[in-house]
């Protein structure tokens, strides 16, 4: 029995290839509008892809698979797929969520601990070899016992709410609507009276047009100057213009940044700051979650050539 044709968006790790390899035959494909060049009968067969990538994946790509039943994103973030041209369709989506919360915490509370104790800049002090000359690392800020907002508590807000409050942390959040939380963690209806609460403030939403600018100057400037806002949700969730300006006039104390509004190519001013930390979206990036999400993705797929129930369906 000849094996379904699957095409593969984006660039896979090796067990990934190999696992896919095995059940499909596998048509790799380097972006969505990359589909156009596909040869016209393995795009009238396609009936379902593999999509890794921030690449807009749109209308306009789905009607060159006239058969298209699934997209399977890898990733928990799905605001590249145009879901509602998806779903008039009759194609289903897919993501995989859960399996990344705890990574993608553990850096947002890494990134807020590498900002407050200058983690960065005290390996640099002592690989400079000039810590003899220099003396000690000026003295940097704490952590422990500050008050917390998260604005978002999904699941990965969630997870790094329970770390913060580890940390002896004041829990404030802001979702749509107030959740089940453990008693003392304080509910604000709107962002800005959340930022104006807090000392620091993690940004966890999901990603899309709906939420394009949700940390806005107004909400950056209630933090104050003492303040530090972490994001590893989406470049887009922030004002990024506002946040630069923030952190270049001192309104606030610095910034932990994982994503960012046009990345890989990133705004040059966000390089001569010293009070953000910076890194390259990595938030998933271990190899224990890395392979779980790749088996999820596949799961998904399995489940629809199967004609069974998505393990984790969007639409």
């Amino acid at each position: 029995m000849a094996k379904p044709n699957l095409i593969a968006i984006g660039s896979y790790f090796d067990w990934d290839v190999s696992a896919m390899d095995a059940r499909y035959t596998v048509h790799p494909v380097s972006s969505p509008e990359a589909l156009a060049d596909l040869p016209e009968d393995l795009r009238n067969d396609a009936r379902a892809i593999a999509f890794k990538g921030h690449a807009p994946l749109g209308a306009a790509q789905m009607d060159l698979l006239p058969q298209l039943g699934l997209i399977a994103n890898y990733g928990v973030g799905f605001d590249a797929i145009d879901v509602a041209a998806a779903s008039a369709r009759g194609i289903r989506v897919t993501n995989t969520p859960d399996v990344l919360n705890d990574d993608v915490a553990d850096l947002a509370v890494a990134m807020l601990l590498a900002q407050s104790r200058k983690i960065i800049e005290g390996s640099d002090w002592v690989r400079s070899g000039t810590w003899p000359q220099t003396g000690e690392l000026p003295l940097n800020r704490k952590v422990c016992g500050r008050r917390a907002g998260i604005v978002g508590l999904g699941r990965i807000g969630r997870e790094i709410a329970d770390r913060l409050a580890a940390f002896k942390m004041e829990i404030h959040y802001h979702s749509r609507a107030p959740k089940d939380t453990p008693e003392g963690w304080i509910y604000h209806a709107d962002p800005v009276s959340l930022a104006a609460a807090v000392d620091d403030l993690c940004v966890a939403l999901v990603g899309g047009a709906e939420t394009a600018g949700y940390v806005s100057k107004e909400v950056i400037h209630a933090l104050g100057p003492d303040g530090v806002i972490i994001n590893i949700s989406r470049g887009s969730t922030i004002d990024e213009a506002a946040l630069l300006d923030a952190l270049e006039s001192g309104a606030i104390r610095g910034a932990g940044l994982d994503v960012f509004y046009n990345e890989p190519n990133i705004d040059p001013r966000f390089l001569k700051l010293d009070n953000v930390v910076l890194q390259p979206h990595q938030g998933s990036g271990t190899v224990e979650t890395r392979k779980a999400m790749g088996e999820l993705q596949r799961a998904n797929l399995a489940a629809f050539f199967a004609g069974e129930a998505l393990v984790t369906p969007v639409n």
